[in-house]
């Protein structure tokens, strides 16, 4: 398999950072195989249509950032969970799992979208 941007993006992390961006790249990869990989605002991203979800390293945290529409589908659960949130973006703390169920509904709900808009 050849290096790509988002490769070189995580060659840069190490600890738990590394540990939740893998599980992050590998599971929005599994739900959308068909996203193209680059980099955009310096953040590791995934588009299908254009922008599917972006997601970075914080200080102590992993930032997932799928767009207005996808936190809002999530947001209760979100709170619910403790993870904070801003109008864009969901935030993973270092010190817990990656809330894959989460992820999961919330790139799916993106990528219907995004291939929505080929119709």
């Amino acid at each position: 398999m050849h290096m790509t941007v988002i490769d070189d993006y995580l060659a840069g992390y190490d600890g738990e950072h590394r540990r939740l961006m893998d599980q992050l790249r590998a599971l929005i990869e599994q739900l959308a195989p068909q996203a193209e990989q680059a980099m955009a605002w310096g953040m590791p991203t995934y588009k299908v249509n254009g922008n599917l979800v972006h997601f970075a390293a914080g200080k102590r945290h992993v930032g997932f950032y799928p767009g207005a529409d996808g936190v809002a589908l999530v947001a209760e659960r979100a709170d619910a969970m403790g993870l904070k949130r801003s109008k864009g973006a969901i935030q993973f703390p270092l010190d817990r799992p990656l809330p894959v169920e989460l992820v999961t509904e919330v790139v799916r709900f993106r990528l219907e979208q995004q291939l929505a808009k080929r119709r």
